[in-house]
């Protein structure tokens, strides 16, 4: 019995489906089918009911696997415990981090911590708020980046504000304005990102609502990606919303696109690291957030007069 087989079969239990699983620990499907058939024979037991799809574990599969789960934790535990040698934080750091947040805060600090802590390995997955949480209660993910508050049961620390960015089509008509306000923003005339992101919703709320705006869109696109809603701004189409960090590359000689900021309050959310397990790798935590907030542009350490969208 490993520590590997363990991990296999709390893989198969959470997607119950063995393909499925494997594609998502990064093994081949023959291999994970052949270590479970090798734990189940050593064991002498069943773990899962075949038969049946989705895949179910056996009564006894199933105490097998809460079993595992602990056992695995601990494993963590024990890594965490010997992650500091000789004044040096080392192990693997997994991080489930939101995709309105990874391309733009990633590159600012990693370069700097990847100097400073060497033998840290650094895992980066980018994920949605909900698989974020879900996976730091599975020990699938040491931390989260996310921008919203939760009620889940999890640490949190509040690295910065970041406030919003309009971006507009240089033919909109608040492209002459010096600054936007809120109410200049109806759910009508924006460009948003797909269900299931934080800054959808966040964006949605900060829309008024008002029948005499409302009109017959020629063109519906909703996307995952920031970048694809810049470009459909640059092609003369409406107007969007960015966190302040995705427009900082930006150059403006090079688009046919217009930055606003808002006047105060400021339209602002919160980057947060969040955590489920207080004691698991807290020196490398610790370290992973003040090198982020050593590496935030200057302007977003000043404090204005914000509007908190969560």
């Amino acid at each position: 019995m490993t520590l590997t087989q363990l991990s296999y079969i709390v893989a198969v239990d959470k997607y119950r489906h063995f393909a499925t699983a494997a594609q998502k620990i990064y093994i081949t499907q023959p291999t994970l089918s052949m270590q479970i058939q090798k734990l189940e024979d050593e064991l002498g037991v069943l773990i899962f009911d075949r038969s049946k799809s989705p895949v179910v574990p056996t009564e006894m599969g199933e105490r097998i696997i809460e079993q595992a789960k602990v056992i695995l934790s601990g494993s963590k535990h024990i890594e965490d415990m010997v992650s500091v040698k000789d004044g040096e934080l080392s192990g693997t750091f997994r991080v489930g981090i939101i995709p309105t947040i990874a391309p733009y805060l990633v590159p600012l600090f990693l370069k700097s911590f990847v100097e400073k802590y060497p033998n840290v390995k650094l895992v980066f997955e980018e994920a949605l708020t909900s698989e974020v949480l879900e996976g730091l209660q599975e020990d699938h993910f040491d931390i989260g980046l996310i921008a919203t508050s939760t009620s889940q049961h999890v640490f949190e620390e509040e690295l910065f504000h970041e406030p919003f960015l309009a971006y507009l089509s240089s033919t909109h008509e608040f492209a002459q304005k010096d600054k936007l306000c809120i109410d200049n923003l109806y759910s009508e005339d924006l460009w948003l990102l797909n269900e299931g992101h934080c800054f959808r919703d966040q964006t949605i709320k900060l829309c008024k609502q008002d029948n005499e705006k409302k009109k017959k869109a020629s063109v519906v696109f909703e996307s995952g990606n920031l970048e694809t809603l810049k470009r459909l701004v640059e092609q003369d189409f409406g107007i969007t919303l960015m966190p302040y960090l995705a427009m900082q590359d930006h150059e403006a000689g090079c688009a046919n696109g217009v930055i606003k900021e808002f006047e105060e309050p400021i339209p602002t959310r919160v980057v947060r690291l969040v955590y489920s397990r207080e004691f698991l790798k807290k020196n490398i935590i610790s370290a992973f957030a003040q090198n982020i907030k050593d590496s935030i542009p200057e302007k977003l350490k000043i404090p204005v007069e914000e509007l908190v969208m969560d």
